[in-house]
């Protein structure tokens, strides 16, 4: 699974170049896009697992950029909520549409059923390192489970 993940990183980050962006920068934009309202700095860095002071200097460049602003929190004024601007929206489909060619080249050998069967087995995984996540910061391993 790290050698495909390290792979697939390569590829996409190769591609994104071509747009002027990278990985990061569009694990930013693509969270911005799919977020149902507008999230904090912090909550934002939360979800992708990233510090929240690297999180602020990629925000700084991104707005110094156009593509996303901050906006005072109407609730609370000392909160800014983040905010794509329309100049990211293309950047933003044009990324994605590199991330769906990269998942389609990915997993083109495989055929339909072979494809919903690698889907549901990484869900399972991915529900079990969430779970264990949860309960403590150490990894579940063979031996604890006994």
């Amino acid at each position: 699974m790290h050698d495909i993940a390290r792979r697939s990183r390569y590829w996409f980050d190769a591609r994104a170049r071509s747009c002027g962006a990278t990985r990061a920068q569009w694990r930013v934009l693509i969270s911005l896009a799919r977020s149902e309202s507008p999230p904090t700095q912090s909550e934002l860095a939360e979800l992708l697992d990233v510090e929240r002071i690297t999180l602020c200097r990629m925000v700084d460049r991104m707005a110094e950029a156009g593509l996303i602003e901050r906006r005072a929190d109407p609730s609370d004024r000392r909160v800014w909520r983040l905010h794509l601007t329309d100049k990211a929206k293309p950047l933003v489909d044009e990324l994605g549409e590199i991330a769906n060619e990269m998942e389609e080249n990915m997993l083109s050998p495989l055929n339909g059923e072979q494809r919903e069967q690698l889907t549901h087995l990484l869900s399972i995984v991915r529900e079990h390192i969430r779970a264990a996540g949860e309960s403590s910061d150490a990894p579940v391993t063979a031996e604890a489970r006994k």
